[in-house]
């Protein structure tokens, strides 16, 4: 391999010759060889989108000549386009601001920039860092990529699926079934009724999710080193908010109070805690699924889904719930990045947290998994759902719990007693309150009729 000589506050780095980092990325990229976990490209992007705009807003304060801007523009949207991927090699486990993840940023820009244009215009930190610090420039990076994930990504995964549930509720009209409580049988429910109960919870955690937005569209960028916005112009800020906003589509605004942006991640804790609800939506959704096609003969058989893959390398023509138990490992990787991302968040010490690689990681693994699960949950399971009327109409018939329909005409206590009759010998609910001479078998068709109960 060759090489090449970049330099920094601390003297001369050998570079790799076809890499367009510099000499504070290859410290960093070797002093932490730690894990395969790299900075994740949705934050490359972002910063891409930062500098991009920072670079416009510098140069509308006076501050950068339109030479420099537009190189370093033109660098940016490489790194947008994903051209310039393997120029990011940054592990997650470095220091803890970001700091050598904003400097390999500067220092692709700055040196592709120069190629672009044709000569050295562009100093990392004096051009593409200019009017920032690594302190605002990362939780910036890091709100940029939140919004954007869950915009782009997420929201529309949750779209999907609950478009194919609103369609099952349609199809499905008038089919009556045994309710359950506590995994017992309990008084009817309609077929319909309780995909009801999924596709609410889907659009309750989607607007939860929305309402945390407002707080990730904050910018911490204009605070610099400390929150004082030392070395950036009046009014840097707001115009680096406005740009960001031009080329996302999206309203980021700047954080009224940069020490609070710079020094605490509470914001991602309250976004990610929504992301959790929305995990312990779908843990509880994939379950109900998987329990209704238990069987197919000695479990409780109420729908079929879709066979997608053989499930046993013993047990010729057995079909598991995969995409059930897929989702619901999603569901505990992301519980547990919440305990990751509220401890990280907790730990800011004066005027920064230092735990800000790690929680974006998190963050953003957390909304990709989602994202990807929910997608193929739908996609591979849940549009192939099918209701077996047969089944149900038998489990509905069977169900002792039908039982409270008599509450009314016989009073609790003997409904209760008429429902332990039939369960120990082993006889119908009629036969049962016809031989404790509670009703006669005419009144008791009268009054029971299960279909009616929902």
């Amino acid at each position: 391999m060759e090489y090449k000589i970049e330099h920094d506050s601390l003297g001369e780095v050998r570079v790799p010759k076809d890499r367009y980092w510099g000499a504070q990325t290859q410290r960093s990229f070797e002093n932490f060889p730690i894990g395969t976990e790299k900075m994740p490209k949705e934050i490359i992007r972002a910063f891409a989108i930062l500098k991009k705009s920072a670079a416009f807003a510098n140069a509308t304060l006076g501050r950068l000549d339109e030479k420099r801007r537009d190189a370093i523009a033109k660098a940016a949207d490489e790194i947008l386009a994903g051209d310039l991927d393997g120029h990011f090699p940054l592990a997650v486990w470095q220091t803890g601001s970001g700091t050598q993840s904003n400097m390999n940023v500067n220092e692709v820009l700055a040196n592709r920039g120069n190629e672009i244009a044709g000569e050295k215009l562009l100093h990392p930190n004096d051009h593409c860092n200019m009017s920032q610090s690594s302190n605002d420039t990362f939780p910036t990076a890091m709100h940029i990529a939140a919004v954007v994930a869950i915009e782009d990504k997420l929201l529309p995964s949750i779209d999907k699926l609950a478009s194919t549930f609103e369609r099952l509720m349609k199809e499905n009209e008038g089919i009556v079934k045994t309710g359950r409580t506590h995994l017992q049988d309990a008084v009817p429910i309609s077929f319909t009724q309780e995909i009801s109960g999924w596709l609410a919870m889907l659009k309750a955690s989607r607007a939860q999710i929305e309402a945390t937005l407002p707080f990730l569209k904050e910018l911490a960028l204009g605070g610099t080193a400390v929150g004082t916005g030392l070395n950036a112009p009046e009014g840097f800020a707001e115009e680096v908010a406005r740009v960001v906003s031009d080329i996302t589509g999206l309203d980021f605004r700047t954080a009224p109070n940069k020490f609070h942006a710079l020094s605490a991640k509470d914001e991602m804790v309250f976004a990610h805690g929504a992301l959790k609800g929305l995990a312990a939506n779908l843990m509880k959704i994939a379950n109900d699924v998987r329990w209704l096609a238990s069987g197919p003969r000695c479990g409780l058989g109420e729908i079929t889904i879709p066979s997608n893959e053989p499930g046993s390398s013993i047990m010729p023509g057995k079909v598991n719930p995969t995409q059930c138990e897929s989702a619901t490992m999603v569901a505990v990787q992301v519980m547990a990045n919440d305990a990751a991302v509220a401890i990280a968040a907790s730990q800011g010490n004066f005027e920064l947290n230092v735990y800000m690689p790690v929680t974006i990681y998190n963050f953003l693994q957390s909304v990709r998994l989602l994202a990807d699960s929910l997608r193929s949950f739908d996609e591979r399971c849940v549009v192939g759902i099918k209701a077996n009327k047969e089944k149900m109409h038998e489990n509905l018939h069977r169900s002792l719990m039908l039982v409270t329909a008599l509450n009314p005409v016989i009073g609790y206590e003997k409904a209760a007693k008429t429902a332990h009759k039939a369960y120990e010998e082993n006889i119908s609910l009629k036969e049962a309150c016809v031989a404790l001479g509670f009703l006669t078998p005419e009144k008791f068709d009268e009054v029971f009729h299960p279909e009616e109960m929902v």
